[in-house]
């Protein structure tokens, strides 16, 4: 089942501040943006949710992702604090509901079972899953009966998951490319900086555009809002062939956020 996510989506990480979050989401969505993504564990859910209610678009224009709380993905738990979330966000269901990362109390069996539920019941209208490798993507696929429409894993143009795009690819989902920016650690990067000075434009812009020119791949900066605007524009700028080139046989890498376990560094 191939769904296709909005491009760019709206990242929300580190936005935990009300009336800002509350905001920037309004100002997205009334900017363009169709995706916005937040999850348990940022504590903005409510946020999120006054956001979209006060944005002038409707509801079912907007493609709203959520995640569950890695310490909540036991059976009872997945199943109770999902529907505390759609209280909290103040709809009757989201678009995604990601499986956020698979530690904790993961549980191939009784989370996925869980996921499995929600998505008959209605509660989620897709499902995805977060900070998987492959081998944990197909044990996940092969349990449940939704299909898995998106991997939310970090990924630009210094870490580009290369295999996981691939696969992405093949197998007809998403890659949501988190932390597209690397946490602004990137924008210093003399490369991506050089080819910014070729296109006349930004670092950042050159990374969002890269992620938009990789098939399958959705990146979801987040921001408090000062850069709404250049985010959303990124994904629309060209990138030469040089310059795709030159960041592939590019051979810098950075992580920015660890995951655990970790076995998908490409």
């Amino acid at each position: 089942m191939t769904v296709t996510l909005p491009s760019p989506g709206l990242g929300t990480s580190g936005n935990d501040e009300f009336e800002q979050c509350t905001e920037t989401v309004r100002r997205a969505l009334e900017m363009g943006y169709r995706h916005v993504d937040t999850a348990q564990m940022y504590k903005n859910e409510r946020a999120v949710g006054a956001g979209i209610e006060r944005a002038d678009v409707p509801r079912e224009a907007v493609f709203l992702a959520t995640k569950i709380l890695p310490d909540d993905l036991s059976y009872e738990d997945a199943k109770r604090t999902t529907r505390e979330s759609l209280d909290r966000l103040g709809v009757d269901s989201v678009d995604l509901l990601y499986v956020h990362w698979p530690i904790s109390a993961y549980d191939p069996e009784g989370t996925l079972d869980a996921i499995q539920e929600l998505y008959e019941e209605g509660v989620t209208d897709h499902v995805g899953v977060s900070n998987f490798d492959r081998e944990l993507f197909e044990e996940a696929a092969d349990r449940l009966d939704a299909p898995i429409v998106a991997n939310q894993v970090e990924c630009h143009p210094l870490l580009p998951q290369t295999e996981l795009r691939a696969f992405a690819r093949d197998h007809g989902h998403a890659l949501v490319a988190y932390s597209p920016l690397a946490g602004g650690e990137i924008l210093d990067d003399p490369l991506l900086s050089e080819i910014a000075a070729e296109h006349d434009t930004s670092t950042a812009a050159v990374c969002l555009a890269w992620a938009a020119t990789q098939e399958s791949v959705v990146p979801i900066p987040k921001t408090g809002g000062d850069h709404l605007r250049d985010n959303f524009e990124a994904v629309d700028l060209t990138l030469s062939e040089d310059a795709l080139e030159r960041i592939a046989d590019y051979d810098e890498r950075l992580r920015v956020i660890d995951p655990d376990p970790a076995p998908w560094n490409q």
